[in-house]
């Protein structure tokens, strides 16, 4: 069994700044791509950033030059900073992992920018 836990979500004011933290952890024989999706509401969740194990990267187009997806120093962990956050980017963000050849999600962590 894979747990997958976000932290860091928070209210912020347009422009400023905020990091989410995601873990991965349990009986994990195989680490994969590990990423972020978010949800605003009344719209489809969407792919925000990702990571392969090797540390290559994916963004979507609306989050290029303001956030950044990162291993973190422990094992199987990212973290996402997001600068310049704004209203736009307001919405339950999903942390995701594939592990042992398998998708888990975490809850999510919500992530509200005020305009």
């Amino acid at each position: 069994q894979v747990q997958v836990l976000e932290s860091g979500g928070g209210l912020v004011q347009a422009g400023e700044s905020l990091r989410l933290t995601c873990a991965a952890s349990g009986r994990i024989f195989s680490s994969g791509v590990m990423g972020w999706y978010r949800q605003a509401p009344g719209k489809q969740r969407e792919l925000v950033a990702d990571i392969t194990s090797n540390g290559n990267t994916n963004y979507a187009d609306s989050v290029k030059g303001r956030f950044t997806i990162s291993r973190g120093n422990a094992k199987n962990t990212v973290i996402l900073q997001m600068n310049s956050l704004n209203a736009e980017d307001t919405g339950v963000y999903y942390c995701y992992a594939i592990m042992n050849g398998g998708p888990y999600w975490g809850k999510g962590t919500l992530v509200t920018g005020s305009s």
